[in-house]
């Protein structure tokens, strides 16, 4: 049987929903979008970050997987270089052997459109992508997740994912009605928050746009990182969108009238989320400031969602000033819960890895999107 990868085109919608149905079928969790156009980043003219989508085919024009490419320049030590992250791939591999090949044809498709690709969110270290990538020679880096604990009670009473078994449940019940549970997580909270910045003469303002002061923070603040992505005005308004997902809110934090960083918030219920149920779940889902403001910008849009009333506040960050900044914010940093895989070629960018690791500047917007965070 042949197989052809291609540009996800709307002719393919039918079958990438008979696609889906057969994973479904088969007990997978995964599918693919079934729509052609990006609903989140989709090419515009003088945009410098999208997503392409593209589908293997068989003889028949079915389709067998798919994957996407999200282009976007990173400054790598002052010089300019297109990386690329991949969302997926999903084939049928995952639920018949007759195309169990089919995720390495994928893997190598990608790798042939975007040298310098990279993923950050998989899952525990057993995954079998991971041993996958392993195998190929990528390079495998565990970063930590930062977790606030806002409302203890209702997070120990309706967190899904910690609730899992009878025993599991019973004894953080036992926490939650007998406040032990409200009093460790403040207990510890507030210790780790010790050195928790003054906001005395700082402003965090909800904007509706990245403006011009956003151009000029991004000229001012990205020479401080060995490697990051781009995040100048017109990349961030298109990420974060007036309307529509992921209904981020833009926070412009300032000292004594001058701008020193932003961050990008969310606020999200979802009741059939599998891990946190209907909790309210706020993120700190970007970030952009000099790594020495990064305590204060974190205190600030720390503040603005518990206020919102939040039950919990998480985010996944690499750079070392930046999680040391949420440290300081009373966060509790729970190492190697997101992995990030980096492909032969990007690896040789960010050579002496030991080095770069310590000033490579990724937040929840970079890769798949703010959909989520890895806590588990």
């Amino acid at each position: 049987m042949g197989i052809r990868i291609v540009p996800y085109r709307d002719e393919h919608v039918p079958e990438v929903a008979d696609f889906n149905r057969r994973m479904a079928e088969g007990q997978s969790p995964w599918g693919w979008y079934e729509a052609a156009v990006d609903d989140w980043i989709p090419p515009r003219e003088g945009v410098e970050v999208w997503r392409d989508h593209f589908v293997a085919t068989d003889d028949e024009g079915r389709v067998r997987g798919a994957y996407a490419l999200k282009p976007q320049p990173w400054i790598i030590r002052g010089e300019r270089h297109s990386v690329s992250d991949w969302q997926g791939p999903v084939s049928e591999g995952a639920i018949s052997p007759r195309h169990a090949a089919l995720g390495l044809r994928l893997i190598r498709d990608m790798l042939k459109r975007s040298p310098l690709l990279y993923s950050w969110g998989h899952g525990g270290d057993d995954a079998t992508m991971l041993q996958l990538l392993r195998s190929l020679g990528w390079l495998i880096h565990d970063t930590p997740f930062c977790l606030r604990v806002c409302r203890p009670f209702a997070f120990l009473r309706r967190n899904r994912y910690l609730r899992g078994t009878t025993r599991n449940r019973l004894a953080l019940d036992a926490l939650a009605f007998t406040g032990a549970g409200s009093v460790g997580f403040r207990g510890l909270q507030a210790l780790r928050g010790l050195r928790r910045p003054s906001l005395r003469d700082v402003s965090c303002e909800e904007v509706d746009e990245f403006g011009a002061w956003a151009d000029d923070l991004w000229a001012a603040c990205h020479g401080d990182y060995l490697a990051l992505g781009l995040r100048d005005a017109g990349t961030m308004n298109a990420l974060v969108p007036a309307s529509g997902w992921p209904f981020g809110i833009r926070l412009r934090v300032r000292r004594g009238g001058q701008d020193i960083g932003w961050a990008v918030a969310m606020d999200n219920r979802d009741p059939e989320d599998p891990r946190f149920g209907d909790l309210r779940v706020g993120c700190i889902a970007d970030v952009l400031a000099k790594p020495a403001d990064a305590p204060v910008v974190i205190a600030a849009a720390s503040r603005v969602l518990e206020d919102r009333g939040v039950d919990l506040i998480g985010s996944n960050q690499s750079h070392p000033d930046w999680v040391q900044a949420f440290a300081r914010n009373g966060y509790l940093v729970l190492e190697n819960r997101r992995t990030l895989a980096v492909s032969p070629e990007l690896q040789a960018a960010l050579e002496p890895f030991e080095e770069a690791r310590g000033g490579l500047h990724l937040t929840n917007m970079d890769g798949h999107g703010p959909h989520g965070f890895g806590a588990g």
